[in-house]
Parts: structure tokens; C-alpha cells; sequence
């Protein structure tokens, strides 16, 4: 579990990063994040005590960093929907929890992309005066977006929502099974020998 921790330290640092960046027009980087890939795993990996708890606290320090730099307040309906979207992808991965392993956490991430990206979009629909409140309102949010926000288009955020969770999934199993190997590695070489 101690490479999984590292893990999710390095990708709060990750997140802060690229959150930063993005003033500085690295709009490649737009929601090029890890943290939907910390909450689905987390759930499916990690002891009970830990499931939503480490993942939740690696989005609110990272959080409050970001929001703190861009001046918005924690508490706005569009930072909450971030809270509400990893709940239900951490939903999801336990869901997963039982049959855990590459071939269900690799869909089990495009799905819980799909889901994100469909959460924060609404959300976005509804609290943001630049969208009409209308399906076109809500096609317009899940697609280009509002131009005069951003010249990052809605769905190049979504495409590297699929691309950096498949990315951070694959690295997140790969941390855990070798802390599990390593793990089991030690436990035999301390058992004593018997002759």
C-alpha cells in the first residue's frame, strides 16, 4: 500500500501543478488529472478505513491550493460537483472491489470519466448564466463549453479526463500489486527457517 500512497502524494503534486499551469496557456493540460483514478482505485484497493477518506483528502489539499490561486470559493456549486462526482466514482470502484484488476478498473475508469464529466457538465449547465436552460444549453456545455471562459473546448477536457484516468489507473494497479508483492516478498524472508 506504500507505493500506492506515494502515488496519490505525487498526484496531488500533479494536480497542483498542471492546475497552476493552466494560467500560463498550457491548455493541453486541461483536466489532465489523476484525481478520478484515486478515487476509483482507492475504493476498490484500499482498506475500509482509507476507501473515500485518502482520496477525498488528496482532492481538498489540492483543492484548496487551486481554488485558493484562481480566487474561487470551495464552496461554489462547480467546486462541489467535483466532491459529488468522485463520491460516485469511488461508488463505482466499490462497486468494482470484489473483481478488481486491469480487464474491470481499465472500463471501470472510462466509465467513471463518463460519469464525472457528465456531473460536473450539468452542474456547470445549470449554475452558469452563460448556458440557456435547455437541451441545447446542455449539449453546448458538454461539447464547446462557453468561449469567452476558455479557448479550451468542453470536450478536449473530457478527452484528457479518458486519457489521464486510463493513465493514472493503469500506474495506480501497478503501485498497489507491487507494495502487495513487495509486501509478501518480506513476509516470507522473515519467517524463520526449519531445518
Amino acid at each position: 500500500m506504500i507505493p500506492a500512497i506515494l502515488l496519490i502524494v505525487a498526484a496531488v503534486a500533479y494536480r497542483i501543478v498542471t492546475g497552476l499551469a493552466i494560467t500560463s496557456g498550457t491548455t493541453w493540460l486541461s483536466n489532465f488529472a489523476p484525481m478520478a483514478a484515486i478515487a476509483l482505485c482507492g475504493a476498490a484497493y484500499f482498506p475500509a478505513k482509507y476507501r473515500f477518506s485518502v482520496p477525498m483528502i488528496a482532492l481538498l489539499v489540492s483543492d484548496i491550493v487551486v481554488t485558493t490561486f484562481y480566487g474561487f470559493s470551495l464552496l461554489s456549486p462547480f467546486v462541489l460537483s467535483h466532491y459529488i462526482g468522485f463520491a460516485l466514482v469511488g461508488a463505482l470502484g466499490l462497486l468494482l472491489r470484489n473483481r478488481a484488476s486491469v480487464k474491470t478498473m481499465l472500463p471501470g475508469s472510462i466509465a467513471a470519466s463518463i460519469l464525472f464529466y457528465v456531473v460536473t457538465g450539468t452542474v456547470s449547465w445549470l449554475f452558469d448564466p452563460g448556458y440557456l436552460k435547455n437541451v441545447a444549453g446542455l449539449f453546448q456545455s458538454l461539447t464547446v463549453g462557453v468561449s469567452a471562459y476558455s479557448a479550451t473546448p468542453s470536450w478536449m477536457f473530457f478527452r484528457n479526463s479518458v486519457l489521464s484516468d486510463l493513465i493514472f489507473t493503469g500506474l495506480f494497479i501497478l503501485c498497489f500489486h507491487w507494495g502487495r508483492a513487495s509486501e509478501s516478498v518480506r513476509a516470507t524472508a522473515a519467517q524463520p527457517r526449519t531445518i
